[in-house]
């Protein structure tokens, strides 16, 4: 089975850092184009960031450009976001996935930024 275990986030105030990862199990890493998600109480989950199973290839949702990047080493199964200028509307649990598969999410972490 696919396992998904995301790891880094913590309590941090307003114009901090966290850097996230998520270590990915059960599957063909480098095959896979990866995305970081997050979710808030009685929201739906949106998209954060995605990278190409090359790590060549990055994007990211309009909330976010310019403050987080998103990076993976396949050699350790792990895809990362380096979280910068934080604000607290980035509060939310942050999980990882691939884009096409989707498999079982993750416990997620909590990434919880203060005023």
């Amino acid at each position: 089975q696919v396992r998904l275990v995301e790891s880094g986030g913590g309590l941090v105030q307003a114009g901090g850092s966290l850097r996230l990862s998520c270590v990915a199990s059960g599957l063909t890493f480098r095959s896979y184009a990866m995305a970081w998600f997050r979710q808030t109480p009685g929201k739906e989950r949106e998209f954060v960031s995605r990278i190409s199973g090359s790590g060549g290839i990055s994007g990211y949702s309009d909330s976010v450009k310019g403050r987080f990047t998103i990076s993976r080493d396949n050699a350790k199964n792990t895809v990362s976001l380096q979280m910068d200028v934080l604000k607290p509307e980035d509060t939310a649990v942050y999980y990882c996935n691939t884009l096409s598969e989707m498999f079982d999410w993750g416990q997620g972490t909590q990434v919880t930024v203060s005023t």
